[in-house]
């Protein structure tokens, strides 16, 4: 009798491809220009970050949007400066995750893709609106998720009630 070892146990390969990204829907409002606020003064920014992930109707494809909602005020009197919002989505074919780890891997690994573009917009939309180009500091959309959870976690609690 002859030992063969056991032959390991495939896992499914994963496949991931960017299919395309777009604005859905964007706002800018110079508030600044609309109130002749001119000269100098120091912003401070504040970036509100939003996912949502769904199934398209085709097998495999899903949809990744991140909605940030950034709003400049100048720091001494919290006048606003401005207010962008914007709502991008990628398009996502992904196989071979497994289906308990697919929702993290959709708000985690999708988004973390398609930021540089989100970023690249924001910039120039933020010099074309007349003030220096704002370069987003990288998102830890893994700390998004987690926070998420936490927030789903501490809701489901029937009356506040630690675990």
């Amino acid at each position: 009798m002859t030992d063969t070892p056991a032959a390991p146990t495939e896992q499914p390969q994963l496949k991931f491809s960017v299919l395309n990204q777009f604005v859905r829907d964007m706002s800018f409002e110079n508030i600044a220009a609309r109130k002749q606020q001119n000269g100098e003064y120091t912003p401070d920014v504040q970036v509100q970050v939003g996912l949502d992930a769904k199934k398209r109707d085709a097998d495999n494809m899903y949809e990744v949007a991140t909605k940030l909602n950034i709003v400049s005020k100048i720091k001494d009197t919290d006048d606003t400066i401005f207010v962008l919002e914007i709502d991008y989505v990628g398009l996502f074919r992904i196989e071979g995750v497994p289906n308990d780890q697919l929702q993290p891997f959709l708000l985690i690994e999708c988004p973390r893709q398609t930021f540089p573009f989100l970023r690249r917009i924001v910039s120039d939309v933020t010099r074309d609106g007349g003030f220096p180009p704002l370069n987003l500091d990288n998102i830890d959309f893994l700390q998004i998720f987690r926070q998420e959870v936490a927030r789903r976690q501490a809701t489901a609690q029937p009356n506040g009630a630690q675990a």
